[in-house]
């Protein structure tokens, strides 16, 4: 499979988006988006030799940000790669997927979910860590047990950001 990327506009910065290109009748616009990184963020991919710059083929995704960041637009609706993540990092971004709009969850709760409470929080907050689709799996909606702000791959003042459009942040 062949590796596509585009970088898209965004209040967060420009984003560098990548997947795979599939064949039309595999998803959105022939592509499965691996992908989504943050400008500065911590372990962000970057454009490899050989990969197909190919912005048509992530029409899509742009629309659907906009939209979002234009607060129209609650829940992503995109095709993922295949095989990224391990096993238990796939489980916890399934739950990750799960938190609606606005709302919030603890790590520890995650942790109970993929039953992995206890000492599994850490595991789970490692997985949280190695999400590579920023903002459209929405891992800055999860917060501290006592409703602080931690660590976002970028940056907690981007997960404030993102947490304020959504509306989770009313009441704090």
């Amino acid at each position: 499979m062949t590796t596509v990327y585009a970088r898209v506009g965004s209040p967060l910065g420009e984003l560098l988006l990548a997947g795979e290109e599939r064949a039309a009748a595999g998803g959105a616009d022939g592509v499965a988006l691996a992908s989504l990184s943050l400008p500065g963020q911590k372990g962000a991919a970057t454009v490899q030799d050989g990969w197909r710059h190919d912005p048509d083929l992530f029409s899509g995704v742009a629309r659907q940000l906009a939209a979002y960041f234009e607060g129209r637009l609650t829940r992503f609706d995109l095709v993922y790669a295949d095989g990224v993540g391990t096993e238990f990092q796939r489980r916890v971004w399934e739950a990750l997927d799960a938190i609606p709009y606005g709302r919030t969850m603890s790590y520890g709760q995650i942790a109970a979910q993929v039953g992995s409470a206890g000492v599994g929080v850490r595991a789970v907050g490692t997985a949280i860590g190695r999400n590579p689709l920023l903002v459209v799996r929405p891992c800055h909606r999860v917060i501290g047990a006592d409703g602080a702000l931690r660590g976002y791959a970028g940056g907690v003042e981007r997960k404030e950001r993102l947490l304020g459009l959504e509306g989770a942040l009313a009441g704090r």
